[in-house]
């Protein structure tokens, strides 16, 4: 016999501002539990010390999770100079301290920045990371003490801004590819200054379509609920979360869609092939039913003009 899924069916994206000191994952339990969700998950990990931006994905809207994974990202960070951590960011413990360099200046790291950590970079990630090896997040080897090397990976810093320059603390805002770790470029930026560097502060605002002023802050989530009283009706609760949540085709709202008949719809969802009458050949398209205005899921148009489904939406949810 089946076992029965603990939760609710709710399809969805919740836009979370994570809060600093918490696990991207404790995150995403506190607010699966708020939804009674059966089913939800995270978009790439935030470490605990970073805040901002961490897309929830709930029910069908995890089918399409991939694509913020893959998406750019947009970040503020503060590098504190001067010092080492073992972990490259302030919950490590200080490793090595060393001065400035004389008469350094706003100018001369914009300068290093502009030259050294713009377009395409390599850099190597942190052993405090969630990277595997062997099947073993990296952060749980370094905490062990166990060293592995890590390899190289290149990535596209699209800009980076430097912001304030206060002594021994530098303001960065940081555009850039999926796979991008801020540790790296400040610890890389440090060195690169002779004085090493570790991150102080870090915050996500922008992944993908979605922007910072979309988030919606923990506390002001259970704030919510609480302000609704315990004498509310569930209906009315669920009701009330639910008119948070973005659509589940929200990740790929920037493709070209495809309007399908009826008869179309029903031949999708039986997984046959879709022919189109007229048509461009395109690696993704979104796909929708004209009838009912509703998502049906993602698929690819060929040279034959042929629709191909990738993913479907479960047809009890559409």
């Amino acid at each position: 016999m089946a076992r029965r899924a603990k939760g609710r069916s709710v399809n969805g994206i919740f836009l979370l501002d994570k809060p600093g000191g918490m696990s991207s994952n404790r995150a995403l339990q506190i607010v699966k539990r708020i939804y009674g969700a059966a089913k939800a998950g995270h978009t790439g990990a935030l470490d605990p010390l970073a805040t901002g931006m961490l897309p929830l994905c709930f029910g069908e809207a995890t089918k399409f999770s991939q694509f913020l994974l893959n998406a750019d990202k947009r970040y503020i960070t503060t590098a504190k100079l001067g010092q080492r951590t073992d972990t490259s960011d302030a919950d490590g413990e200080v490793v090595e301290e060393r001065p400035l360099p004389e008469n350094l200046s706003a100018t001369q790291i914009d300068e290093l920045l502009q030259r050294e950590f713009t377009g395409l970079i390599t850099q190597v990630p942190s052993m405090f990371s969630a990277l595997k090896h062997n099947g073993q997040p990296l952060y749980k080897l370094a905490r062990q003490g166990i060293q592995v090397e890590v390899k190289s990976r290149q990535v596209t810093v699209f800009s980076i801004e430097l912001l304030d320059f206060r002594g021994d603390e530098v303001d960065l805002d940081i555009r850039c590819s999926k796979g991008t770790y801020i540790r790296s470029i400040v610890q890389d930026m440090g060195e690169m200054l002779g004085c090493g560097a570790h991150v102080k502060m870090l915050r996500r605002l922008d992944s993908g379509p979605y922007k910072a002023e979309a988030m919606i802050p923990l506390a002001e989530l259970e704030q919510r609920v609480a302000d609704m009283g315990s004498d509310a009706a569930v209906e009315d609760i669920q009701m009330s979360l639910d008119a948070l949540l973005l659509p589940s085709w929200s990740p790929v709202a920037d493709t070209p869609e495809v309007l399908l008949s009826d008869s179309q719809t029903r031949a999708l969802c039986n997984g046959q092939r879709v022919m189109l009458e007229t048509f461009d050949v395109q690696p993704l398209v979104r796909i929708r039913d004209s009838a009912s205005d509703k998502f049906l899921g993602i698929g690819e148009i060929d040279v034959y003009g042929q629709l191909l489904p990738r993913r479907l939406m479960n047809t009890q949810d559409i």
